[in-house]
């Protein structure tokens, strides 16, 4: 076996062992709470001993500053996703929100996103990180309307109108997460509510934000 080999293979075995102890610490975040779950917990769920949990993470606060940041790729995968389905954005987006309604979405799970949005109003540093990533997320949906406008459109949008459109998205997109927890029989009224929504974000209504 050549190095670069067994590089690759302990590579590997690291991003699985740190992965496992990912996944272990959202579970007991969003079952206890960030204050509850200590590091002895997420170790045991993760099934390891927690000195091999500091081996990858030096502090409980990193493992939700690593949370933050596989938040900020998956929803940035998810926008970029949108726009290359073949369906209409909001059918996409009543498929989100039944997943948070039936906790199949780990990563951005209500509960989780609740915890971490209470942890930042205590936490500078988790605060910063959280902010810091959703101005990448900002960026990446303004980016995509700017696309859907000059393409479906013809025409381009004023920085203040991005600005405003994303601000509402992403309101509505988190309000939407509250809600699969409080009221997770609203899917009628939320493919209501998104017809005039869509029609105010898209020159289209997101109907025919894809790909040529």
């Amino acid at each position: 076996m050549s190095d670069a080999s067994r590089k690759s293979k302990a590579e590997a075995r690291c991003e699985a062992q740190r992965e496992r102890i990912l996944r272990a610490a959202r579970h007991c975040f969003v079952e206890s709470g960030f204050h509850a779950a200590n590091m002895a917990s997420i170790a045991e769920t993760a099934g390891v001993s927690a000195g091999l949990i500091y081996r990858y993470f030096e502090s409980k606060n990193a493992i939700i500053l690593a949370i933050i940041e596989r938040h900020l790729a998956d929803v940035q995968s998810d926008i970029r996703q949108l726009q290359q389905v073949s369906e209409a954005v909001a059918n996409r987006i009543v498929e989100r929100f039944r997943d948070w309604r039936r906790r199949e979405c780990e990563m951005r799970s209500p509960g989780l996103f609740l915890e971490i949005a209470a942890l930042a109003h205590r936490d500078p540093q988790v605060a910063e990180a959280l902010r810091t990533a959703d101005r990448r997320i900002r960026a990446e949906i303004g980016a995509w309307l700017v696309r859907a406008w000059e393409k479906n459109a013809g025409c381009g949008l004023a920085d203040a109108e991005i600005r405003e459109r994303v601000f509402v998205l992403q309101c509505f997109f988190e309000g939407l997460m509250v809600r699969a927890i409080k009221q997770p029989d609203s899917e009628e009224m939320i493919k209501g509510g998104l017809r005039p929504l869509l029609a105010y974000l898209f020159p289209d209504g997101g109907e025919r934000d894809r790909p040529d």
